[in-house]
């Protein structure tokens, strides 16, 4: 048995065991110092006999005044958030540029419960994770989109001091905002659908509010929206076809676009519109699946826009028409504002531009693109 007390060895027991200061074991377990190799080992072999697993990195941090940990703020579920490949794009450009301070990401729940409507579903409330905003030991914080619980979470970050970075979302206070042209970029989609004929046109949006209600876009559901993405991206949409039905999905997949787009679309083909604006490639491709189980050919019979410019396997032979998104480089950005505000350096707004990118699947009304 080791002769150790039962309670967690200390550096100190180990410096003791090793016959070496205790400044002489840290440097041994830190590699920051001129030790020799044989006192190293020394030192290890002691700590494997008393089952000293290193020094507690919360009093390494205490000791740096930092935790080395950037908090990754989101309003879905993570399950949800790793089906997007516009938010992995986000995560991988965060990372890298986090990476240069050797900083670690600590995802985490926002705070705040979902407002619910009368009638409309709503997904199930989702968990709250047990490390939040409030107590997490952060040393930054990046928001993915701002809403309500996100609201909530950036009052408690703005009480503890911390540096925010929100990428997208409405300009807040104490919030460093990387942004993008969400109205401009879907009203020159629309314009584009326009200029090929199209009048008679439908939307299938993003979640517009916190408890993820699907269904038709009504006032009601309006009031209580308040995803920036979601509704800029309608206000783009709507600026040149105003009288624009639309339809809320639950999340960014394939499936909600075809439940959404089976709705609209089933209705006599005098009353169906000619065209389909999706607020992701995911629900686009929703919208094709749909259509094809319908017999309504794309693009002769609906053409369908979308919104990211991510690769879509199995989608052939379409080529999406979208509006492709910097994600990476969005994230690039927030992770490099945020490494200059730890530095106590001034970290600027970025605001990015989305492209159109025509592909095959819209035409003339009748026409096929192909």
């Amino acid at each position: 048995m080791p002769d150790h007390d039962p309670a967690r060895p200390t550096l100190a027991d180990v410096a003791a065991k090793a016959g070496v200061s205790a400044s002489t074991a840290s440097l041994a377990f830190s590699g920051s110092g001129p030790v020799a190799e044989a006192t190293r080992e020394r030192v290890l072999a002691a700590a494997r006999e008393l089952h000293y697993a290193g020094p507690d990195p919360r009093a390494r941090s205490l000791r740096r005044g930092r935790s080395g940990i950037i908090g990754v703020v989101l309003e879905e579920r993570v399950r949800e958030a790793f089906r997007d490949p516009i938010q992995i794009a986000q995560f991988d450009g965060l990372s890298e540029e986090i990476g240069h301070i050797d900083a670690a990401l600590l995802i985490l729940a926002a705070a705040g419960p979902a407002q619910p409507l009368a009638g409309v579903k709503a997904m199930p409330a989702q968990v709250v994770h047990p490390v939040t905003v409030e107590d997490a030991p952060i040393d930054a914080a990046v928001l993915f989109g701002c809403t309500p619980r996100l609201n909530d979470s950036i009052a408690t970050l703005r009480n503890r001091g911390l540096p925010i970075v929100a990428i997208e979302g409405f300009p807040a206070d104490e919030v460093l905002l990387i942004d993008q042209d969400n109205r401009d970029a879907t009203e020159r989609g629309a314009r584009h659908l326009q200029q090929l004929g199209h009048t008679k046109v439908a939307i299938i949006t993003l979640p517009l509010d916190a408890a993820h209600h699907r269904g038709l876009v009504t006032d009601e559901l309006l009031a209580i929206s308040s995803s920036a993405t979601a509704l800029q991206r309608l206000e783009g949409a709507r600026a040149v076809f105003p009288d624009a039905v639309a339809y809320a999905a639950a999340g960014s997949y394939v499936d909600e676009g075809r439940r959404a787009a089976r709705e609209i679309l089933s209705v006599p083909e005098d009353e169906r519109p000619t065209a389909i604006i999706a607020q992701s490639d995911l629900l686009a491709v929703g919208v094709i699946r749909a259509a094809e189980e319908l017999g309504i050919a794309i693009p002769e019979q609906l053409s369908v826009i979308g919104f990211d410019g991510v690769r879509v396997d199995g989608l052939w032979p379409y080529e999406l028409t979208t509006l492709e998104q910097p994600a990476y480089e969005k994230g690039r950005a927030a992770g490099r504002a945020i490494v200059a505000m730890l530095r106590g350096e001034q970290a600027e707004a970025v605001a990015f531009t989305s492209v159109l990118r025509v592909g095959n699947t819209t035409a003339v009304p009748g026409v096929s693109a192909r």
